[in-house]
């Protein structure tokens, strides 16, 4: 009797110790994956950013990813940039505004998303102001230099 209830209580034991560290090891392989994950994605904008040297006056082609349904493409964006807001690159937003069908349409985009697939500087204006809300009112009288990719 003695000896049933010593392997009775070993045998549970020893159930417990293999399979704990199998669900733990399982739990922190899926917990250093999604880790590894967020930051792959979270520095591969900002060293793109950091590339790129965008300014207030540029005329740029935004390429943003649209997914519709199940289908995916890209959508160009193409107009001045007017203002630039966040310090990090992870939070710089830019401010692209452009002329369609006689309306002003303004877009705000996060440099850092992974949705942009790349912003491309068309032509640089010289301008003097960090915002340039005055630019449908003040007309285009800037001057403008096209940039050879």
């Amino acid at each position: 009797m003695i000896m049933a209830e010593n392997e009775q209580n070993t045998a549970p034991a020893e159930a417990t110790e293999n399979t704990a560290p199998v669900v733990d090891a399982a739990a922190e392989a899926v917990a250093a994956e999604q880790q590894a994950q967020a930051a792959a994605e979270e520095s591969l904008p900002a060293e793109e950013v950091k590339k790129q040297d965008l300014r207030p006056g540029m005329t740029v082609r935004v390429h943003q990813k649209i997914s519709e349904g199940d289908k995916d493409r890209i959508q160009i964006f193409q107009g001045m940039i007017i203002a630039m807001s966040g310090k990090t690159p992870e939070s710089k937003t830019i401010t692209v505004q452009k002329q369609s069908f006689g309306v002003w349409v303004d877009k705000i985009f996060p440099v850092a998303s992974p949705l942009i697939e790349k912003i491309e500087v068309v032509k640089m204006a010289k301008v003097r102001h960090a915002k340039l809300n005055f630019v449908q009112s003040f007309g285009r009288r800037l001057k403008e230099t096209f940039v050879k990719n």
